[in-house]
């Protein structure tokens, strides 16, 4: 009974305000110059509010939720993982001619060797009914006079632990660029003073990608497994934007024989 006392009173205070403020309105045109000053410092102060509250509520309710680890994973996965980038804000969000190890939140880092950068990178929202993470990544890049363009992706210490020979790493992103462009991905795992790599190109123009690395081709020692990182590298890509929707990890051990 209290509750509804309460959102009573606070809907008959609300309708007022508007009603105190259709009238400012109404009058603004007559009004003398001092009053309309503070009239008018007023509605900024309410403006400010008013939007960031907006930009608030746009945030948390507009889907998918921020913070939301929805992953598709194969039958069998152990572990699964959307990065950081992917899933929730980032601060800043975004900058301009990015130089090289630029820090993109704390798992993220973009290298290149370009001797003049115009390079631009984004989180953006993503809103699409048929978008499962929050965010997605854009990269604008203008000329480029480099040789490599790379986004490095640190995973977390629970992608290593209990990593064995016979287990399958499977990466799933849905990925656009505004032309036809040439993307690896290179999966590296760091056992004592050694490093595996495995390299696989991505379909040139598919958006819907998914690619597995088998670590039973590698020469792992299961015992010094020490951490894991992806590198997503893009050739050629002067003069393109490139969104990556969503990324995400997970891992199998691959079915007896």
């Amino acid at each position: 009974m209290l509750d509804r006392l309460k959102l009573s009173l606070s809907g008959l205070v609300h309708r007022a305000a508007l009603r105190r403020w259709d009238r400012a309105i109404r009058s603004a045109e007559r009004l003398e110059p001092e009053r309309l000053r503070r009239l008018r410092a007023r509605a900024r102060q309410l403006r400010h509010r008013t939007d960031k509250l907006t930009q608030i509520a746009d945030s948390r309710l507009t889907l998918p939720l921020i913070g939301s680890n929805a992953i598709q994973k194969p039958a069998g996965s152990d572990w699964g993982y959307r990065p950081e980038l992917w899933r929730g804000p980032i601060t800043p969000p975004g900058a301009a001619g990015v130089e090289t190890r630029t820090k993109f939140g704390a798992e993220a880092t973009l290298f290149h060797d370009c001797a003049i950068s115009e390079i631009t990178m984004r989180q953006i929202r993503n809103t699409r009914p048929e978008d499962l993470a929050p965010f997605g990544f854009r990269l604008d890049v203008f000329r480029f006079d480099g040789s490599f363009l790379s986004l490095v992706l640190d995973m977390p210490p629970e992608a290593v632990e209990g990593l064995k020979r016979n287990y399958l790493v499977r990466l799933d992103t849905t990925v656009e660029f505004e032309k036809p462009l040439e993307m690896f991905v290179r999966l590296n795992i760091r056992h004592g003073p050694n490093t595996e790599q495995i390299v696989r190109e991505l379909p040139l123009g598919a958006r819907e990608v998914m690619v597995e690395f088998d670590l039973a081709y590698t020469n792992l020692n299961e015992k010094r497994i020490e951490r894991m990182w992806l590198d997503l590298i893009f050739e050629g890509p002067e003069m393109n934007q490139i969104i990556l929707r969503d990324v995400t990890l997970s891992r199998r051990p691959r079915a007896a024989l």
